[in-house]
């Protein structure tokens, strides 16, 4: 995701003379191309996320349109409440971008782990949360941010992130419908996509078809296609690396709770505590079960 990342933007530079990029000391060899070809639209704050984003609030008031990106943990933590009042309170249109969201950087331990990164931004009232599922997704939803006059957040992985194909368009506030199926659910958000569908692919030869419906954008929240994955459904299951408050999940039980039907809702993913030590990824996926083998188990003793 981070290579789509750097490549979009730069074809987004050169087709927008006001796209400008802030950093707090990161990315390099990822945006040397960038940097090359648009030095004067380059700013390399160092490490003050704080003032990274000041300063990007008073360029979208000169009529630029910033892009300001660090660490998930970083970006969303340090800088929240210059997120809340500089941009926030202008309403303006300034692309926050966390690189490495939920546990993506889980080895280097708790200072950078970002699981409540949707949840700090979803406080910020106006603010589009976009988790993307694969590089192309990225790279579709990121022209569809600069033409958005409203502040957004973006969470982007690291490098090497399989694809996976839908004929759902990507569409900034539009859910994806990837598979329909029946009795089961599996609602994803960001990377966690692919877990998913593996998950469903090893399922089909026990007969259990699960629904596999994704959502990139978590506000704007899709309503229709959210209604459309729960037809023939008895049980939901959210699937995200993101914490239980203000992540999809919560996203889906509000909704759920208004609903004239009983649907049975479980979540697959990390929970209320932090993860001390240095695990890796892999391990907590497993611990919080939100790999692939994990959500087959939990869709197989549901079918029993």
């Amino acid at each position: 995701m981070r290579r789509a990342f750097g490549d979009t933007l730069l074809r987004l530079a050169e087709e927008d003379e006001r796209v400008i990029f802030l950093t707090g000391d990161l990315g390099f060899g990822v945006f040397d191309k960038f940097i090359e070809t648009f030095p004067n639209r380059y700013i390399n704050v160092g490490v003050a996320e704080a003032q990274m984003v000041a300063c990007a609030a008073g360029l979208a008031m000169e009529g630029w349109r910033p892009f300001v990106y660090s660490i998930a943990s970083f970006m969303t933590g340090r800088a929240f409440e210059q997120i809340r009042i500089a941009i926030g309170y202008h309403n303006l249109p300034v692309v926050v971008v966390g690189a490495g969201g939920g546990y993506t950087y889980a080895s280097s331990g708790v200072t950078h782990h970002a699981k409540e990164d949707i949840a700090l931004m979803s406080l910020i009232p106006g603010m589009s949360l976009l988790v993307p599922g694969d590089p192309e997704e990225v790279t579709k939803l990121m022209p569809q941010l600069i033409a958005s006059d409203r502040p957004s957040y973006i969470r982007i992985g690291r490098f090497g992130e399989p694809t996976f194909t839908s004929d759902s368009p990507i569409e900034l506030g539009r859910g994806r419908l990837v598979r329909k199926g029946q009795a089961i659910a599996l609602l994803t958000t960001g990377g966690i996509v692919i877990n998913a569908l593996e998950a469903a692919d090893k399922l089909q030869s026990d007969g259990i078809f699960p629904t596999v419906c994704h959502f990139h954008t978590v506000r704007p929240f899709d309503d229709a296609t959210f209604r459309e994955a729960l037809n023939d459904v008895d049980t939901v299951i959210v699937i995200e690396d993101h914490g239980i408050q203000g992540g999809l999940g919560m996203a889906v039980q509000l909704r759920l709770a208004g609903m004239d039907r009983r649907i049975e809702y479980l979540r697959l993913g990390p929970g209320d505590e932090m993860a001390l030590g240095n695990p890796s990824q892999e391990l907590l996926m497993q611990k919080y079960r939100y790999n692939a083998e994990s959500i087959e188990q939990v869709c197989r003793d549901l079918s029993r």
